[in-house]
């Protein structure tokens, strides 16, 4: 069997990663990245390269999505995919990716929607120093651009609990890539 890196495109794994704000998605995906090989890509680094004239990613995301422009969103970061490797793709925000994703990869296109309490998500940020009180959290995460993830979570093959250790979420990403390998055959 080839190497993960050097896997057939039929053979390949393409996973999406969504959830709140402070679930883990990046923690999930960087990890897949260092530990499988997975190319890993973000759909807010993709949304920066392409809008860089503002830095709230937030809104310039809501305005992508209220322009009607999610379709080119994800056309950008599909051709950024390489055709020979796994990939982890951080941060579907929208039906709409999960059905570009879903539509282009078929069966090896999987999606993993992290969740985890809300008081638990903004100690993680705040810790990160990425908001100074829950109000200023509740604001981000209940920003318009955010409000499609949760129809997300019936689309997702695996719904992961995130609200214990670093190592437990670790485990639990590891059991979905072994998973995701036995039922597609992969």
């Amino acid at each position: 069997m080839a190497s993960h890196s050097q896997r057939p495109r039929s053979e390949r794994l393409v996973v999406g990663i969504t959830g709140r704000i402070g679930s883990g998605k990046t923690t999930v995906g960087r990890h897949l990245e260092s530990i499988y090989g997975f190319q890993y890509l973000r759909y807010s680094a993709v949304l920066a390269d392409w809008q860089v004239q503002d830095s709230d990613l937030q809104k310039v995301g809501w305005e992508v999505m209220a322009g009607g422009l999610q379709a080119e969103l994800n056309e950008r970061l599909i051709r950024q995919i390489k055709s020979d490797s796994d990939v982890v793709v951080d941060g579907l925000r929208h039906p709409l990716d999960f059905e570009a994703l879903s539509n282009k990869f078929s069966r090896s296109f999987q999606l993993i929607y992290i969740e985890s309490p809300s008081q638990l998500r903004f100690e993680r940020l705040r810790a990160k120093g990425k908001y100074s009180d829950f109000a200023s959290f509740q604001g981000a995460d209940w920003h318009p651009v955010e409000q499609q993830i949760d129809l997300l979570r019936a689309k997702a093959a695996l719904v992961m609990s995130n609200e214990t250790s670093l190592s437990a979420l670790y485990a639990r990403a590891d059991e979905a890539i072994s998973l995701f390998r036995k039922e597609g055959q992969l």
